[in-house]
């Protein structure tokens, strides 16, 4: 696994830290809020680089993501059968966050509130969270693979 590969990770675990991406939708920080927030990150990461990056690196920036996960899962204490079956949870999740926002441009901010909230499974419209990945998803565009590659990004959005 390429050190490169690990600081993406990094830097998205990092994003996904940010407690104010909570206080908008949740009182607590829960561990299925967290990883819902990684994997919309992630979403918008592969989203804005699948083009502009070898299918190769891509490939393996994906394979490095949830290879991480897993282990994250195991040091917390989570079994071989649980991980397993949770891992493909995951996986489908992910997949489902990405087609919902492979259109994020074309869409108005009610349906990019709408997709958030649904993702979160939360009542209300997120505008400010909303708002966080319209920021985050411009900085993508604006910024080469290497910025998540070299190291630890001190960037907020």
């Amino acid at each position: 696994m390429k050190i490169e590969y690990l600081n993406t990770y990094n830097n998205l675990i990092k994003l996904s830290r940010n407690k104010n991406l909570y206080s908008e939708f949740t009182d607590k920080d829960t561990f299925s809020h967290r990883l819902t927030i990684l994997l919309i990150h992630f979403a918008f990461f592969i989203k804005n680089y699948k083009n502009k990056s070898t299918k190769k690196k891509i490939q393996a920036i994906y394979d490095c993501f949830f290879k991480n996960l897993e282990i994250n899962l195991r040091e917390i204490g989570f079994g071989d059968a649980k991980i397993n079956k949770n891992m493909k949870n995951y996986n489908n999740l992910f997949y489902y966050v990405l087609n919902k926002i492979s259109l994020w441009d074309e869409r108005s901010i009610y349906e990019k509130e709408s997709i958030i909230s649904n993702l979160l499974e939360i009542k209300k419209k997120p505008l400010k969270l909303t708002k966080y990945f319209e920021r985050f998803d411009t900085y993508l565009k604006k910024n080469p693979l290497n910025c998540f590659l070299k190291g630890v990004i001190n960037h907020k959005f």
